[in-house]
């Protein structure tokens, strides 16, 4: 049986602005088995001391794309799968050595994928993914351009995609159903326009009433839930209503529509990040026109609605979004955060909200007797310097997941 001791550690925990001195955890296969004040004794386990660093829970990542391995995604139907598959796991890699110990994929991943991390054939962090998101015809999840004419069918491709059209209320149970199937952790839906897709407005709704709540139902009946792409106040209060968990994006979201989400007690998953790095690189890496004039109705609201949605009392989670090429810029979603939550907030957003979000409370997001040893160690305060969590995790010196050190220069 593997154990590690970590001791004198500094202790950031999601639950507590104050740090903690003087803490000593051990830590028994993948789990943490003992959180205490006193000096622990262990004659088996292997002793790390960090000292005059900072321990806290590792990072969770609400909304990534580990299959955009492009930022233009028309691309993606011609790559190959191999090709696609190879640069995801750099994709997982890179995350896992930011910090980021455990993602929810929002369209793309399978769960080969996740099995691959899992096994430890490659590196990654945990995956709770969404298969393929469900886009009507013309939605956000269908990529064709106003001329073609031939139809969205996948059915004999060998591509990652990251959508499946469906329209009406068989095709969609069906679609649904097939996802879980394949083990989704959640199903993801279109319910407005987007910025990437060529040819749907951003105010555009979609999905019709039934259609949600059929989706909605067959999630619930695996005990699953439904997240939902959504801008508009219209949008978002149509998913809420229709029973749809958590909302993806939200900027332009009104406070009655803030207000209807804490009674529904529905979760927001901002992703600020991504729109400074399109409009920052979206043209260079291939993002057509049509969607950089989309960025701009959304990407100036994105911090008035982050500020307003943590007043009302939202669930405000920590999610990114980013596509392909740029992918480095993850860690930056916490300094344009703090441009308006307190860095403690910031840190709670990416793990114990995320946690719960997941359904992981307890085991992800926190140092405490029986969960998840998902612990990063840090040169420094992050609390006093988000900046900590930042350099593609250059100030993290120990990267845990589940007992296991993926990075550790403490040795």
């Amino acid at each position: 049986m593997t154990s590690i001791l970590l001791k004198n550690c500094t202790l950031l925990n999601s639950d507590s602005p104050e740090l903690q001195e003087n803490i000593h955890i051990l830590i028994t296969e993948d789990r943490i088995t003992e959180v205490s004040e006193t000096p622990i004794k262990s004659s088996t386990a292997h002793v790390i001391d960090v000292k005059g660093k900072t321990v806290m829970p590792g990072l969770i990542d609400a909304h990534v794309h580990l299959i955009a391995t492009t930022v233009d995604l028309s691309k993606l139907i011609n790559e190959p799968a191999s090709l696609t598959v190879l640069r995801a796991h750099k994709i997982a890699e890179d995350m896992l050595m930011r910090g980021f110990t455990s993602v929810r994929d929002a369209a793309g991943a399978d769960w080969g994928l996740t099995a691959a991390i899992d096994q430890g054939i490659v590196a990654g962090p945990r995956v709770f993914f969404a298969g393929k998101a469900l886009s009507q015809t013309g939605g956000h999840g269908d990529f064709r351009a106003s001329t073609a004419h031939w139809d969205h069918c996948t059915c004999f491709s060998s591509h990652y995609d990251l959508s499946i059209v469906a329209d009406g209320v068989s095709a969609v149970r069906k679609a649904a159903r097939e996802e879980l199937r394949k083990g989704a952790s959640q199903i993801k839906i279109m319910a407005s326009g987007g910025v990437a897709s060529p040819t749907d407005p951003i105010w555009n709704l979609q999905y019709s009433e039934e259609e949600i709540r059929a989706i909605v139902w067959e999630a619930q009946s695996w005990d699953k839930y439904v997240m939902a792409h959504a801008y508009t106040s219209e949008a978002v209060t149509r998913a809420i209503e229709y029973g749809v968990r958590c909302i993806e994006h939200g900027n332009l979201i009104d406070k009655k529509t803030a207000q209807l989400m804490v009674r529904k007690d529905a979760f927001l998953i901002p992703t600020l990040v991504t729109l400074d790095a399109m409009q920052k690189e979206g043209t260079s890496w291939g993002l057509p026109q049509v969607s950089m004039d989309k960025l701009q109705i959304v990407r100036k609201a994105g911090l008035d609605i982050l500020e307003m949605t943590h007043k009302e009392g939202v669930k405000v989670g920590f999610g990114t979004d980013l596509l392909g090429e740029l992918h480095h810029y993850q860690s930056l979603e916490f300094s344009i955060r703090a441009q308006i939550l307190t860095p403690f907030e910031v840190i709670q957003s990416a793990t114990v909200i995320n946690a719960e979000l997941v359904k992981r409370t307890g085991e992800l997001g926190v140092i405490q007797n029986g969960a998840l040893a998902d612990i990063l160690v840090v040169d420094g305060n992050p609390l006093a310097d988000l900046n900590l969590l930042q350099e593609q995790g250059k100030h993290l010196p120990l990267i845990m997941k589940g007992g296991k050190a993926y990075k550790n220069t403490l040795v």
